[in-house]
């Protein structure tokens, strides 16, 4: 079999890339729930910020059991956020922006309302519906027990009692049933749906839980050592569930497909796997373009901290020919304006069930690391990715009552994990409008908090000191700075800085000790979060500044 290797062009290795969560970026037609019609009506707000891509999480029709990553259609979109035509008008509009455009493809399990498992679970054990989930009969005298002891990521057995002694294997919600990777007919699907967006002009492919896809489905299955883990438990691609080697054997296939167009179409890999270099192995040049290491986003605020996952995410990428990729929010996590306030010892989601008894965090602080540490990833060489909202600064909203919580993880963790709604509240837009100017009708899926309006995209925009100005101003230098190669060099002149600069000449600055640092003599500043008198970097302050 012929090889095909990456074709994706350089674009992406240096690309910013705006994630939007489509339900909440912004409402067009007034139901509570964003949509296409939305995104198309701030479409201006992106070009101003100066991205360079759009990725949308998922838009198909599902009945959001996991927030739209529960597919019941892979070809199109869900009613309630538009139509297929509302799709191409905006992926002609930022098109006409120079705007690339991804979407997520979620491979590894679809929705219990997709036809293919309606069909599955109407028919006999053993049949050909079947073989594209994974069913297996129970273990006990009565079949009475799950086949295995693996877990499910949001709480209990990842085995769903068919009620006649079978059950199928769920590693997310029990109304998210995983694919069988075995069985050819799940290949041919998905790269029929591969082509069926870029055929329609999408430039590439964020895949939801890349490492996830195979199993070892030999017989008898083996039940995991410690089975409340929901990640590699072996650094070898020997765990039964993920970041197995026959992984690596789909993405060439999907590598064909990509190669397929002119230009080749761009991908990149979801996987939250525990660092391992293994993590790098999916970027490989017969495989994907990119895969999200998310060290960074996972790393407590601390000067050795962040330069240890740096260099080790730097270096694993080069190890691959590949481009290093950055993040520091998205819709799985706290937002980093709240979460970066935490002590390095205080354990993230027991802080968030916890109802006031774990340390508190200072919003001032807080915010102040949030720029600093923005600062710190846009100025570093790679891919970066930004999530909707924190260019306004927003921080995690914990006013959300039990009742209001609507993300799978609160009940199936027996109400021990409040879940990631608190990063995914509707955006504001307008500081005096109805909904912060999500809609013009007030209705919000998720009701937005009171103090929404002091981070409204219109309170921001002309300010000096405000978040979306510091965005916008930093992405507008990454474009002359950091968009001509992947080399960095590291400057080790205090132990409480950590201080790169890029062969263009651009300096980073991140001061994370208790005493103000002096920028060099001969140091033209570019930019900071907060500077005095144009030479001093405050404790949790960053700087850009070229030298002589």
């Amino acid at each position: 079999m012929t090889i095909a290797t990456r074709q994706a062009p350089s674009f992406w290795d240096t690309a910013l890339v705006y994630q939007i969560y489509p339900r909440s970026f912004m409402d067009g037609d007034g139901d509570g729930i964003g949509d296409f019609p939305g995104v198309l009506r701030r479409m201006d707000h992106l070009v101003e910020l100066g991205v360079d891509a759009i990725w949308f999480s998922p838009f198909y029709p599902s009945p959001l059991v996991d927030g739209g990553y529960d597919v019941a259609d892979y070809r199109n979109v869900d009613p309630r956020l538009g139509t297929l035509e509302d799709f191409d008008a905006v992926v002609a509009s930022a098109h006409e922006h120079g705007i690339r455009i991804l979407v997520d493809i979620v491979p590894n399990h679809t929705s219990s309302k997709h036809p293919w498992f309606i069909e599955a679970l109407a028919a006999e054990p053993g049949s050909p519906a079947r073989d594209r989930y994974v069913f297996r009969m129970g273990r006990g005298d009565h079949h009475e027990l799950p086949p295995t002891n693996w877990q499910s990521n949001f709480g209990g057995s990842a085995w769903e009692p068919c009620g006649d002694g079978w059950y199928y294997l769920h590693l997310f919600d029990k109304e998210q049933p995983d694919l069988n990777w075995e069985n050819p007919q799940v290949h041919e699907d998905f790269r029929r749906t591969l082509r069926f967006w870029a055929d329609r002009g999408v430039d590439g492919f964020r895949i939801d839980v890349a490492h996830g896809l195979s199993k070892d489905l030999s017989e008898p299955l083996r039940d995991r050592p410690d089975p409340t883990l929901v990640s590699p438990q072996a650094d070898d691609g020997s765990d039964p569930l993920w970041d197995r080697d026959a992984v690596h054997d789909i993405y060439r296939e999907w590598r064909q497909v990509m190669n397929e167009y002119v230009p080749a179409r761009y991908s990149i890999g979801e996987t939250w796997s525990p660092f391992t270099p293994r993590v790098f192995d999916y970027a490989r040049k017969d495989e994907l373009d990119g895969v999200f290491d998310f060290s960074l986003l996972k790393a407590y605020w601390g000067r050795d901290e962040y330069r240890k996952v740096i260099e080790r995410t730097y270096r694993g990428f080069r190890a691959v020919d590949g481009a290093p990729t950055w993040t520091l929010s998205n819709h799985d996590v706290p937002r980093h304006a709240t979460r970066l306030g935490l002590p390095a010892d205080v354990d993230l989601n027991e802080w968030i069930t916890s109802a006031g008894t774990m340390p508190q965090v200072n919003p001032v602080e807080a915010s102040e690391r949030a720029r600093s540490a923005t600062l710190m990833m846009l100025g570093l060489p790679g891919t970066a990715y930004i999530y909707q909202g924190e260019e306004l600064g927003l921080p995690e909203d914990f006013d959300l009552t039990e009742d209001e919580l609507q993300d799978p993880q609160w009940e199936r963790s027996g109400h021990t994990m409040r879940g990631r709604d608190g990063c995914r509240i509707p955006l504001p837009w307008e500081r005096e409008s109805v909904a912060f100017g999500f809609n013009n009708t007030g209705r919000s899926w998720l009701p937005q908090p009171d103090w929404y309006g002091r981070f409204a995209a219109d309170a921001e925009a002309d300010e000096p000191d405000s978040f979306l100005t510091m965005y916008r101003k930093a992405i507008a230098l990454r474009r002359t700075y950091c968009q001509s190669d992947l080399d960095m060099i590291w400057h080790d002149d205090n132990p409480a800085v950590l201080h790169y600069s890029r062969p263009t000449g651009l300096h980073v600055l991140v001061n994370f000790g208790t005493d103000p640092v002096e920028l060099p003599s001969d140091a033209e500043l570019l930019m900071g979060t907060h500077i005095n008198d144009g030479r001093s970097v405050p404790p949790s302050h960053a700087a850009w500044f070229t030298v002589g």
